[in-house]
């Protein structure tokens, strides 16, 4: 297998399937010779073209609009907004068009569209290039969200994306972009809608999805030097997610950390630590805790973002403070 960075990953996911599937083709603001922000799209106008490898306007409404359209009559569009901030001046395409049209047509149309999108913070970039968005989605009937931790799981989830018939909001948090793993060489699949075991335990389970994975993961590796025995599970799809995984693995643990970056208040975090409150509470030996962004705009400063996200502290605190209870 190579060694990939997660923004490779991408980029080897999607000249597979523009080769592949001639309806595949890319839109964005500076995707084509100019290879996208983040480098995700680099070489793929020069190999595939202007026309299928599209430079946009500046208008994230015009850039869903036509993917919504060109979906509807049979193609695969794989759309890039640069920054998730800005994913709401299209928060229309989306929730009443895209997601809503195989329902709306009584099947006759569907949108197979890939929103692709960086999101996530800590790097000083402020209120309007740092947000966690899935909770804008959380709650919209028709629409998927893919979270990929990693750049193995990036490509495969990407490529069953655009496979997949329906519209798929696609998370790519920054901070993993220069993220390095082994990635199998031709088209594989990552099944959507399937979390992952990434670290099996007895004591407690973890939650989480994107960059905070990571940090569960080396709360785990501490804990474990301290006689404390951690699962931990990567969601990899946050709508719909996946409950059987999570609940097995609570139901044998008996204790839950739920961690996501955006804010407590109606996101991710609120919808699993609920289910698992629901459907596993007499397995339950203390209650579900989240650990997730304080309730304010991302600022720019560094030590100020540093407090209002989480961190593998918090995350700590919070697993002791649920063996303890």
């Amino acid at each position: 297998m190579a060694v990939m960075t997660t923004v490779q990953a991408l980029n080897d996911a999607l000249g597979l399937m523009m080769a592949e599937d001639h309806r595949v083709f890319c839109l964005g603001e500076d995707i084509g010779k100019m290879g996208g922000d983040f480098g995700v799209t680099r070489g793929l106008y020069d190999e595939f073209g202007g026309e299928r490898v599209r430079d946009t306007p500046l208008s994230e409404s015009a850039i869903i609009g036509t993917a919504v359209g060109a979906a509807m009559v049979g193609m695969r569009p794989v759309a890039e907004i640069m920054f998730a901030d800005f994913i709401g001046t299209c928060y229309d395409q989306m929730v009443n068009n895209a997601a809503k049209v195989h329902y709306m047509f009584d099947g006759q149309f569907r949108a197979p569209i890939v929103v692709r999108t960086a999101c996530g913070g800590g790097f000083g970039g402020g209120p309007h290039h740092s947000q966690q968005v899935e909770g804008w989605f959380m709650n919209v009937p028709g629409l998927v969200i893919v979270a990929p931790s990693n750049p193995y799981d990036a490509k495969g989830l990407l490529i069953s994306s655009i496979e997949d018939d329906n519209p798929i909001l696609f998370l790519e948090h920054k901070a993993l972009y220069r993220l390095k793993g082994e990635v199998p060489e031709g088209k594989y699949r990552v099944p959507l809608r399937q979390a992952k075991v990434v670290r099996e335990g007895n004591d407690i389970t973890l939650v989480s999805c994107m960059k905070t994975l990571h940090d569960c993961l080396a709360v785990a590796e501490e804990l474990a030097s301290e006689g404390i025995s951690a699962e931990v599970i990567d969601l990899r799809t946050i709508r719909p997610w996946d409950h059987d995984t999570v609940l097995h693995s609570v139901r044998k643990t008996g204790r839950a950390v739920v961690v996501n970056e955006a804010p407590k208040i109606g996101g991710l975090a609120a919808d699993v630590s609920a289910v698992i409150s629901e459907e596993a509470f007499s397995s339950l030996k203390a209650p579900v805790m989240r650990v997730c962004g304080l309730d304010t705009p991302i600022p720019f400063s560094l030590p100020l973002e540093k407090l209002i996200l989480p961190d593998k502290d918090k995350i700590k605190q919070a697993v002791l403070k649920v063996i303890k209870f």
